[in-house]
């Protein structure tokens, strides 16, 4: 643990950030995009300000996970065999399938948006 965290800072200290140059207010980028982790977000409001609704029923919904009837994996005795009777695994399909969500929307915010935040084929 010691040395993972001893190879991270000098990796952070050798390693520059990939930082641009500084902000301009009478110049901004085009298109000015969010730090990639945000970039789902801002690919789902560039489509209208309502798609931070369902966002946010997402991030609760995560939230509220295992508390959902059917989230987890329970074990229950059966026949006699260690691993009897598996619950169903809805909450980790739902968490699959947000992610997917997510890694798409990210990839078509950094990919394929241009000046203007219009449309283009990453190809």
């Amino acid at each position: 643990m010691r040395g993972c965290a001893a190879a991270l800072a000098v990796a952070a200290y050798a390693i520059p950030a990939p930082l641009q140059e500084a902000a301009d207010p009478g110049n901004p980028p085009n298109p000015a995009r969010s730090a990639w982790f945000l970039l789902w977000v801002q690919e789902l409001v560039s489509h209208g300000t309502a798609w931070l609704y369902p966002a946010l029923l997402m991030a609760l919904v995560l939230v509220a996970l295992p508390w959902l009837p059917g989230a987890g994996t329970r074990l229950e005795p059966g026949d006699g065999t260690p691993d009897a009777e598996r619950a169903p695994r809805t909450g980790g399909a739902i968490a699959v399938a947000f992610l997917a969500l997510v890694v798409v929307l990210t990839l078509v915010a950094a990919f394929c948006r241009g000046r203007n935040w219009e449309w283009v084929s990453p190809f």
